[in-house]
């Protein structure tokens, strides 16, 4: 089993001036403690599951090329772009320019979005939920031709690029890994068996039925179960311990999740960091 780290709040002690070295202490501490990715969340303003609107969030990808800047080795993606704040040529070169410049390690993470607090207060269209599917199905099929020896226009229903070039190319091979995140069984987990490298399910999720859906759907796009990486996003309270940190991770495990990224009330404590260090260690023997 693999496991990540994801940084969704940026409150530290020392206020806005603080967040620099705070978040480098949080990134070289993954990469440091062994861990096989780092990810931040895609979003303008924080959302109600870590705090409130006015708290500091940092913008995904101008964080996630300082943290390739601090890092050698684990992966890095967000959890996950929302398909409706970029126009897909603009991401794309993002995700791309941060392969290029960490040396094969971006990973593009992806969802419809949803968070209409911030969508209204930047300017953001939030269209209604069909329309985001497929824009983000569009958005999946620009990927496929960006990262690809093509550069042939585009023309879909809500995007139109006229040369789909992308030089320089990313460094990962084909492309980056695409994971598209949630765990809607009609829409989200077809467009994973049809254009998804790995998944990424809500904590709290029937694990094993989402997979269940998720091999059918494979099996209906020709697409092998297997080459799909099944990742779970899961939180760790302060009181837990690095033991019962184990006995979770083997219990998704055994349910077939081979990636889980946690998130940590504050990541840059020595004690958090300590902890990151012996799950990764321990969790490498699970099946």
């Amino acid at each position: 089993m693999k496991l990540g780290l994801t940084c969704p709040r940026f409150v530290w002690p020392g206020g806005d001036a603080a967040i620099a070295a705070r978040f480098a202490d949080v990134a070289r501490g993954a990469d440091e403690a062994g861990l096989d990715s780092f990810w931040v969340m895609d979003h303008f303003f924080q959302i109600p599951n870590f705090g409130v609107a006015e708290d500091p969030m940092l913008e995904a990808y101008g964080a996630l090329s300082y943290a390739a800047a601090l890092t050698r080795r684990v992966t890095l993606g967000t959890l996950v772009t929302g398909v409706t704040y970029r126009l897909p040529g603009l991401l794309l070169k993002q995700v791309t320019t941060l392969d290029v410049l960490s040396g094969g390690r971006a990973v593009l993470g992806i969802g419809a979005g949803f968070h209409e607090e911030e969508h209204r207060g930047l300017g953001f269209r939030l269209p209604p939920v069909a329309e985001r599917f497929e824009r983000l199905e569009e958005t999946l099929r620009i990927a496929k031709r960006m990262w690809s020896a093509e550069d042939t226009p585009y023309e879909g229903k809500h995007y139109r690029l006229a040369r789909t070039l992308n030089s320089p190319q990313s460094l990962s091979r084909p492309h980056p890994p695409i994971l598209i995140g949630g765990s809607g069984e009609k829409k989200t987990l077809r467009l994973v068996a049809r254009y998804g490298d790995a998944c990424n399910l809500f904590h709290g999720a029937d694990v094993r039925h989402k997979l269940a859906v998720l091999r059918a759907h494979c099996e209906a796009e020709r697409r092998p179960y297997e080459a799909i990486e099944k990742t779970l996003h899961m939180r760790v309270p302060d009181a837990q311990s690095v033991a019962e940190s184990v006995q979770r991770c083997g219990e998704l495990a055994e349910q077939g999740i081979d990636h889980v990224i946690v998130a940590m009330p504050d990541p840059s404590t020595d004690a958090s960091l300590t902890h990151l260090a012996e799950l990764a260690r321990q969790v490498r023997t699970l099946a």
